[in-house]
Order: structure tokens, then sequence, then C-alpha cells
């Protein structure tokens, strides 16, 4: 290794070195992971596809540092996440967002997961024709 390649490498080593002490010194703020439970769709509900429904999910609890307050709800199937989103980018304090039932294979083995800063997911459901 020539020289000039060692103190290259020297150098971004100390640099690197340098970061780690700044970063190491910043203090972070404390934050809480805030998984709110889904109340509706619950265990008997039935959805028909294209229709409008309320998602909703409880906020009376909330942490006050929450780490992500932007929601997203995706649909899965089997206890399998499918690439499907039905809302996004809401606030996680809402507490209720309305999503259209998408287009997808009869079944009752449903279920919604709501992420903000964690994931929490529905009862299985229903989703007819």
């Amino acid at each position: 290794m020539s020289s000039r390649t060692s103190s290259v490498l020297l150098f971004f080593a100390a640099l690197f070195g340098i970061f780690l002490q700044l970063v190491a010194g910043v203090p972070l703020e404390t934050r809480d992971v805030y998984a709110p439970p889904i109340l509706y769709p619950h265990a008997g509900t039935v959805w028909y596809k294209h229709q409008t429904h309320n998602v909703t999910w409880d906020v009376s609890d909330p942490p006050v540092n929450i780490t992500n307050k932007f929601g997203r709800i995706m649909l899965r199937k089997g206890g399998i996440a499918t690439p499907l989103i039905l809302a996004d980018g809401f606030d996680i304090l809402l507490g209720r967002i309305e999503v259209q039932v998408p287009w997808v294979i009869d079944g009752s083995d449903y279920e919604l997961v709501l992420f903000g800063d964690s994931g929490n997911w529905s009862q299985d459901f229903t989703i007819k024709q």
C-alpha cells in the first residue's frame, strides 16, 4: 500500500472518529412507540368491494412523544402483508380514516395493519364481492 493511500485512509478514519464523537454528544429526545388498537373492522365485519368504510382505532391514551405521527393502513390476507395501501400520510391521532375497499379475492382472513411508528393489526374480517 502506498503512503498516499495510507494517508487517505488515516484521514477518513480520523474524520469518522470525530463524527462519532459529535453524534455521541448530542442528546436524543425521548420518544415512545405508539400502537393504538384497531376497533373497526373487527371479527364478524363484512366489507364489499368498492364500498367506503371508516377504519377506527383507539386514541384515548397516546404517549407525549410519538416517534412517527403519520399513519398508513395496509391490507393483510392470511397473516401475510399485501402491497395494498388503503390510506397514507394521515395524523395517527385522528382515530379514524376513510378507506375504499379494494378489488381482491373473496376471503374471511383479511386484516388491516395500522402503521405509525409501530404496526398493529385488526382482527380477521371478511371481504366479499
